[in-house]
């Protein structure tokens, strides 16, 4: 194995848990915007693109009961720990994964389907038009494309916090969005001129607020010590050293002021669904 392929496995190792976790916290959410979807009839062949860990693919699946899901990633540990858990769940025969650059202008064969679901994943892509456009050849007339999309990364702690660097998890996210500015350009965008771009019919477009305290929800924990120690990975370099000292305080395990001694977390995030139809 290279350094290079280590750090890659490493890297999604890391991310899938973090996947796993916003899924277990966010489930209901989920499950609001799936049953949200202008759908006349219920999709029975569905595509997940950008499937990671199976968030969006196993919300849909318990959705819509008759329905097969192909999940599209580019991450083969993302696909290898999705079907797993669909073995777990006894539904291997409704899942199946395509490992795939969705940036790559050739997609590979992905079936006729009814449904294709994107969820926090068009804002990685290098050429979202591109996407879009391909996404709308994949689907047949009447066909439903939908988009879930973060406003930006969720935050976990209250505005004076912590009590010596008030206001830091705001300093963490903007030296993240600095030091991402140049790979992730279209977070935040709004999909829905693009789509109508690509030749889509935007039906419906709902915002969700999210605002869910730990006491109700155990692993928004876990969600946070995970999310702030990825965070710290990255801007290490771009925060002042007392920011710095006071994020590692947080992330200390053997640290008072370790993050999940805190009885005052939660997650504060927005998602925006667009719901697209092809007409013609």
């Amino acid at each position: 194995m290279t350094h290079a392929t280590h750090h890659a496995d490493h890297h999604d190792a890391g991310q899938a848990e973090i996947l796993d976790l916003d899924a277990d916290v966010l489930a209901a959410q989920l499950a609001e915007i799936t049953a949200w979807l202008p759908l006349a009839v219920p999709p029975r062949q569905i595509v997940d693109l950008g499937s990671g860990t199976g968030a969006g693919t196993f919300a849909l699946l318990d959705r819509f009961p008759d329905a097969h899901v192909t999940a599209v990633d580019s991450s083969a540990g993302h696909l290898h720990r999705l079907r797993e858990k669909a073995y777990a769940r006894g539904a291997a025969a409704r899942v199946r994964t395509v490992r795939t650059d969705l940036d790559e202008p050739d997609w590979p064969d992905l079936g006729t389907p009814d449904l294709a679901w994107a969820s926090a994943s068009m804002h990685h892509m290098a050429h979202p038009e591109q996407a879009l456009r391909a996404v709308h050849d994949l689907l047949p007339t009447g066909g439903l494309f939908a988009v879930v999309e973060l406003a930006d990364f969720p935050r976990f702690l209250p505005e004076n916090a912590p009590e010596d660097r008030p206001g830091l998890e705001e300093r963490c996210h903007a030296a993240s969005d600095h030091v991402h500015a140049g790979h992730l350009t279209h977070r935040g965008t709004g999909w829905g001129p693009l789509l109508t771009a690509a030749g889509f019919t935007v039906e419906a477009q709902r915002r969700i607020t999210v605002n869910i305290e730990a006491a109700t929800k155990p692993a928004v924990g876990a969600y946070a010590l995970r999310s702030l120690q990825r965070i710290r990975h990255s801007v290490a370099d771009a925060l002042a050293p007392e920011d710095l000292a006071a994020l590692d305080r947080l992330l200390d395990p053997d640290s008072p002021h370790n993050v999940l001694r805190r009885s005052d977390l939660s997650v504060r995030t927005e998602r925006t669904v667009w719901a697209a139809r092809r007409t013609a």
